[in-house]
């Protein structure tokens, strides 16, 4: 997996081996981050389910100001260390938080509103819906802030508080968009 655009562009991450983590694929990645150019410079960004923290990473790349890495397994949090240390992005510095808690335990402890929050849970679980329920209910995304919801199936409901302006399929992977309703 590589790094697609910006400052560090064409760096290879390290991965998971196995079947166990299901990155973002570069397609998905690439299309994703043509769609949010325009929010990434000097944006505050939230890697919910961070894997390899690639999505974060991303974001650095092309100017975010920050990015807060969470998961909850140590193996992925190592990983984004790892990734972070490699490209000389301070871990827990100036533009990097790296936390290890439960989903909805860092939706509850972190501060403050994001630009741009990547949910990009287990596929199997409903943890992205619940995840946005808690991110509307404490206002976490900022005024013009976008949620980013990955998933393999169309995204039917509704989130109070977040209105789902778009929704776009890449391969197996649907990109759903979310701002504040």
């Amino acid at each position: 997996m590589r790094i697609i655009g910006g400052q560090y562009r064409s760096r290879v991450l390290t991965e998971f081996a196995g079947e166990n983590v299901r990155p973002t694929s570069d397609r998905a990645r690439e299309a994703l981050f043509n769609i949010l150019s325009l929010k990434m410079y000097g944006a505050r960004v939230l890697d919910l389910f961070a894997g390899s923290g690639a999505l974060g990473i991303e974001s650095l790349s092309r100017g975010a100001k920050e990015a807060v890495f969470n998961d909850f397994s140590k193996d992925s949090v190592a990983i984004v260390k790892k990734n972070l240390t490699t490209l000389k992005i301070a871990v827990n510095g100036e533009n990097s938080k790296v936390m290890q808690n439960d989903y909805l335990a860092c939706l509850d402890q972190i501060r403050g509103q994001f630009d741009v929050i990547f949910i990009d849970p287990p596929y199997r679980f409903d943890y992205g819906e619940k995840a946005l329920k808690k991110i509307a209910d404490k206002g976490l995304l900022s005024a013009d802030g976008i949620a980013v919801y990955e998933r393999d199936v169309p995204f039917a409901g509704e989130i109070a508080g977040l209105e789902k302006y778009d929704e776009r399929k890449y391969g197996k992977t649907y990109l759903t968009f979310f701002k504040r309703g």
